[in-house]
């Protein structure tokens, strides 16, 4: 029978450890298996002597050796508590562990190559929570994607959350809503007190038996305050699939990841799913998100939230219940409709992390890695923190030479990093301290071994999987992938990394500067000239009078760039080269603006037009338009302003008419700044930016993201405003520098144009 691991951890009985792996069958039913087994990390053969004169403990000799040749033995414990008992020992007297830092379970799912699915053999029994126990099983490498029950939960409370009204549940086959009431509703099941509720939900939970719970800032708020209210009237906080009790490991501020630990069960947010997922909102409010992406909104508007939802409560307890179904019915379809849930399970099948633990990149490498190098008898280094000597190289952004282009060549590598990683074998096991003369030596002097490392053959398999889902339209799988391997550089750099290296992730980003520099002057070379450059992509001069012409110019320049690549590497480093120089599209029109104030040309700034199946489509990088701190009229106004120059049409009317709109107060609504606290806001001494001073004047912050508008008495928070806007900010901080970065290529002004100056030529660019 195949499993799907939701859960894995360990046991101990009578002094022995045992793995257990909780998770979902392939049949729907919950499985738990229980294996016996020992914890364990290595040292130097040559600190044996040392070490046994320190401690006593069993080891045995092994063939594994470290990456740079060192013979190791194996030293076996019985409780994994006793690793880092003994690895503190050893290392305060300079001997050095290896892999003495992994998770136990994980461990076992590393030597066991396991993924995230397994392949169950043996007997079984069942408990009242878990439909299949197997004591010892046979467990090998499965794979199979699950069908996992979500519930979505969301709870009403008073005004200081010393008493929960309701708690609404929503699966697709639950949509209930649970209230106190000493009546009976019609939308509601009723019960006439807040302890009895609370025993109704814990044993719908338990009979629903979901294996995702979720909701939207669910652990911070909801689950706090659901665990606060158990504890008042001894009700156990066991909602997981055993009678373990479920822990919280919350967050005091806005920008750490709160977590929840349900024994046989996974607890994921909505929020950090879909920022995790790498889905932009301008408000990750559930109002905001559930509007922009289900075009729905929550049931009521309200203007003081607290205090009608307690009117609601006391009043019209039959609407209240309605409006809390509806907020966990948009999570879950928010959810549903994203796919991140199911994106998060093709993460952890290509990782073997548990789906709370997808996001953790360092993690990923090392379930993928670690494999690896036990089936090439090495070890890895433990972990520890790095102190970071200098900074990392970051890629090549060529200055843009400003101006307003017709028909601009984007290309583009296709995963720049991964493929120079691949090319190259950069690799922590193939690093060497010394280059001799069959070694790959990059550009920044680092070393690699000129065979196929660990990390190239990972990123090949990857690769080759990445084509295959794209072949069979599997677009969630595609993109588990490409976050996956993308990842791996960011790792590599990162000081928490076990394999973290100066040398090892300069190499990959001075390769990349290498190659953008490089194919630039080999453009160049063929006739063309490069404008703009940004770590992996090259902007270049069609010199066509039409898309048609245009496009065949990009597949000659990408053809010919990847032919180059083959001889070069080939003949420089006697290797097949994996860089892939692809033809993205074409601008029919592209603005590369100046820095303000100067005549040079701005970094990773520019609009552009394309038409892509007969429609047209205005693409913006970096400016007001996707930022998501600069107001909507700024957004809006920009994008209009762009449509108009590209269309080779007059702005003079628009931005004058838009004028005119601001101070008559028709575009207020539209005059909000949103900005996120990045720390507490008693840690802002030196500055106090705007959104500081906003944050400050509300009575009770309930999120990072504060709104507020710019008003004659400076920055006010939208929900307790008390002055009037100042439409001057509006004008000179908004309109007018978005304004002349466009207008200062046809040598006219802002203050020109809102004058009545229009004589605007716009052929007058040159």
């Amino acid at each position: 029978m195949k499993g799907f691991i939701l859960y894995p951890t360990y046991r101990i009985k009578n002094n022995k450890a045992y793995i257990v792996l909780i998770g979902k069958l392939e049949n729907n039913q919950t499985f738990a298996t229980l294996t016996p087994f020992q914890p364990y990390f290595y040292i130097k053969k040559s600190d044996l002597k040392l070490a046994k004169s320190l401690e006593d403990f069993k080891y045995e000799e092994t063939k594994f050796k470290t990456f740079d040749n060192k013979p190791v033995v194996k030293i076996i414990l019985d409780l994994p508590k006793e690793v880092p008992e003994l690895r503190n020992i050893f290392e305060s007297e300079g001997i050095r562990c290896y892999e003495a830092d992994i998770r136990f379970a994980y461990r076992f799912l590393i030597d066991n190559n396991i993924q995230s699915c397994i392949e169950i053999e043996g007997d079984y029994d069942s408990s009242e929570y878990i439909d299949q126990i197997y004591q010892k099983p046979n467990i090998k490498p499965a794979s199979f994607i699950p069908k996992l029950k979500v519930l979505a939960i969301d709870i009403e409370t008073d005004n200081k959350s010393s008493q929960i009204y309701s708690i609404s549940l929503y699966s697709s086959d639950i949509k209930e809503v649970l209230m106190v009431s000493d009546k009976k509703l019609k939308n509601a099941a009723s019960y006439p007190t807040e302890e009895e509720m609370l025993y109704a939900f814990y044993d719908k939970i338990k009979s629903s038996d979901p294996d995702i719970l979720t909701g939207w800032n669910f652990i911070d708020f909801d689950l706090k305050i659901i665990r606060k209210r158990f504890k008042k009237y001894n009700i156990p906080f066991t909602l997981g699939r055993d009678n373990t009790v479920c822990k919280l490991r919350l967050e005091n501020d806005f920008f750490r990841t709160s977590q929840a630990d349900f024994p046989g069960r996974i607890v994921l947010d909505g929020i950090d799913l879909l920022k995790s997922s790498f889905i932009k909102l301008n408000s990750y409010k559930l109002d905001d998100a559930a509007e922009a992406i289900l075009g729905s909104k929550k049931l009521i508007q309200f203007k003081d939230k607290q205090k009608e939802i307690n009117e609601l409560y006391n009043k019209d307890k039959e609407k209240l219940a309605l409006y809390n179904l509806k907020d966990s019915e948009l999570v879950y379809k928010i959810l549903k409709k994203t796919g991140v849930i199911d994106l998060t399970i093709q993460r952890s099948l290509l990782t073997g992390l548990p789906l709370d633990r997808v996001n953790a990149s360092i993690a990923s490498l090392d379930q993928l890695y670690l494999k690896e190098t036990k089936k090439l008898n090495l070890v890895a280094p433990s972990s520890f923190y790095n102190i970071k000597e200098s900074s990392i190289t970051g890629g090549y952004v060529k200055e843009s030479e400003p101006g307003l282009y017709d028909y601009i060549l984007v290309l583009d590598f296709k995963s720049l990093y991964p493929s120079i990683i691949r090319t190259f074998n950069i690799d922590p096991a193939s690093y060497k301290y010394n280059c001799s003369k069959d070694d790959i030596k990059a550009p920044n002097g680092a070393c690699f071994k000129n065979t196929d490392g660990i990390l190239p053959k990972i990123i090949e398999r990857l690769w080759k999987e990445r084509d295959q889902a794209k072949k069979s339209n599997n677009q969630l799988s595609s993109l588990a992938i490409k976050i996956l391997m993308n990842s791996f550089f960011g790792v590599l750099a990162n000081p928490s990394c076990r394999f973290f290296s100066l040398d090892i992730a300069n190499a990959i980003t001075h390769f990349g500067q290498f190659i953008i520099k490089l194919s630039a002057k080999e453009i160049e070379k063929l006739g063309y000239k490069v404008i703009y450059s940004d770590t992996d992509s090259l902007f270049v001069i069609s010199k066509a009078s039409c898309l048609k012409d245009a496009t065949k110019i990009g597949k000659f320049l990408e053809q010919e760039i990847n032919s180059f690549y083959k001889d070069y590497v080939k003949k420089k480093y006697k290797r097949t080269s994996f860089l892939e120089l692809e033809f993205e599209k074409c601008y029919v029109k592209l603005l590369l603006p100046k820095i303000r104030g100067k005549e040079t040309g701005a970094k990773k700034r520019y609009a552009g037009l394309i038409i892509k199946d007969n429609k047209e489509e205005i693409q913006v990088t970096g400016m007001e338009t996707v930022r998501s701190d600069w107001t909507d009229l700024a957004k809006e106004f920009q994008k209009e302003l762009l449509d108009l120059i590209f269309h080779d049409k007059d702005p003079a009317p628009y931005i004058q008419k838009c004028v005119k709109d601001l101070f008559s107060g028709k575009l207020d609504k539209k005059l909000i700044y949103r900005k996120s606290l990045r720390k507490e806001l008693k840690d802002y001494t030196k500055t106090t930016p705007p959104h500081v001073k906003a944050a400050r004047k509300l009575s009770s912050l309930s999120s990072n993201v504060i709104e507020y508008v710019i008003t004659i008495d400076g920055p006010e928070p939208v929900q307790e405003q008390k002055n009037k806007i100042d439409y001057e900010h509006y004008l000179n901080k908004q309109l007018k520098p978005i304004a002349e970065s466009i207008l200062v290529f046809f040598n006219k002004t802002f203050d020109d144009i809102i004058k009545g100056n229009t004589q605007t030529s716009l052929s007058s660019f040159s």
